[in-house]
Parts: C-alpha cells; structure tokens; sequence
C-alpha cells in the first residue's frame, strides 16, 4: 500500500523534492494529513465576462469569484475512506478574501487503472477530471488536468470545450525559505485565463488516526462514476 499520489506517479515520484515526497505521502497507509497556511500574493481572474461563471462556480464551492493580493490561505490535505471504499484525499483551498472567506474543494481519488489521480470538484463532485502528475527536472511537481465531466443522476456527458478550461498547478519547495511555493492557472482555450493564484505556504502533519476528518471537510455528495 502507499499514497494515490505515489501510485499514480511511479517511480516517477521518487524525483521530487523529499518535502515534496513526504507533502504527497499523505494516505491512509501513513496515516497522516498535512495543513498548509501561508499567504497567496495574488488571487486572480480574467476578464470581466468571466464573473459570472466564477460566481456561479463559487456557489458550490468551485473556483473562487474574487480577487486579492497578500491574501490568507489554508490547504487542508485529510485521507479518509469515501462511502464507495475509496481512499481520498482532501485538498481543500481557503481564501481569506476581504468580506468573506472563499473556498476551493476538491477531493482526489486513485483511477481505475492506476496511472492518473482523479478530482471531483465542489461540495456535490458534479464535475470530475483526470490530473496528470509529473516530476520537473529540479525536483518541483507539475499538474495537468485533462477534461472535465458532469455527472447527476444518469447524466454524464464531457463538458465542451468552450465552456470548459484545463488547469496546470506547479510547486515546488523553497529550501532557503523553508516554504512550499505554488502557482495555479486555469485557462479555456477559446476565452483565455479564467483564475488561478500564486503564492507560498509551510505545511504541518498530524496523525489522522487521532485527530479524525473535521466536520464540513468532506463533500455532500460523493460521485462513484470515475
């Protein structure tokens, strides 16, 4: 047994950076979660036309409206067993944005095949996504999406490409500063950046076995589809 993370990446994996390693070793099998808080220096989005989408979006929990520079942020990475019997692991994003507090959540899931990381998006996972994980030559990670599908009830169907956006996350970990750096672009093909966010966190571990999954960290719905 070991992480999704681990498993989807290969050997592969064994070319981040060791903080790197132990950040994505979060799992049932080590039976640890990791919190990160740090600062995001610039929350961003696109052009005016894209507002309403991120709105939209942001009612269930997907993506974030509002934009901010030296913004408070968490990330909460928990492993906990879903209602399929899956092994999934949280990355649930908090925004201190001025007025409110925004989130951004996900949960991951190992595919079916083993070779790439699923993400359900939003509280009810009502869209999903293949990640691609890679391993830069200077130890940093480098996160494709590929494409997004809708699932409620028996609908299933690819999200079209003009309304639909590819995501591509970098991190990396900073030794001089002792911090983990990230960047996050999510971008339509047609329209161009919708969102995304830079900044830079430290990360602490806690046994899960002993602390639990806290209330209102899991999804409302879960998705079995993959």
């Amino acid at each position: 047994m070991t992480s999704i993370f681990r498993a989807a990446m290969g050997a592969e994996f064994d070319r981040l950076h060791p903080e790197l390693r132990r950040r994505f070793s979060v799992g049932l099998t080590s039976g640890q979660m990791c919190t990160g808080r740090g600062v995001m220096d610039r929350v961003w989005h696109g052009r005016a036309f894209v507002k309403p989408f991120l709105a939209l979006g942001a009612t269930r929990n997907i993506l974030v409206p509002r934009a901010g520079r030296d913004v408070p942020f968490v990330i909460e990475n928990v492993p906990y067993a879903d209602s399929f019997g899956r092994e999934t692991v949280t990355f649930v994003r908090t925004f201190d944005l001025p007025g409110r507090a925004r989130r951004f959540d996900a949960q991951m899931v190992l595919g079916p095949r083993g070779d790439r990381v699923l993400d359900y998006l939003g509280t009810h996972q009502h869209l999903a996504t293949d990640l691609r994980f890679h391993a830069e030559p200077d130890g940093s990670l480098l996160i494709r999406s590929g494409e997004h599908r809708f699932r409620e009830g028996i609908v299933d169907v690819r999200v079209p490409e003009l309304i639909g956006a590819t995501a591509e996350v970098r991190e990396s970990y900073d030794e001089a500063a002792g911090r983990f750096r990230i960047r996050v672009a999510v971008v339509n093909r047609y329209f161009g950046p919708l969102f995304g966010y830079e900044g830079s966190f430290t990360a602490a571990y806690s046994d899960v076995r002993r602390c639990g999954v806290r209330p209102g960290l899991r999804p409302v719905r879960e998705e079995a589809r993959a």
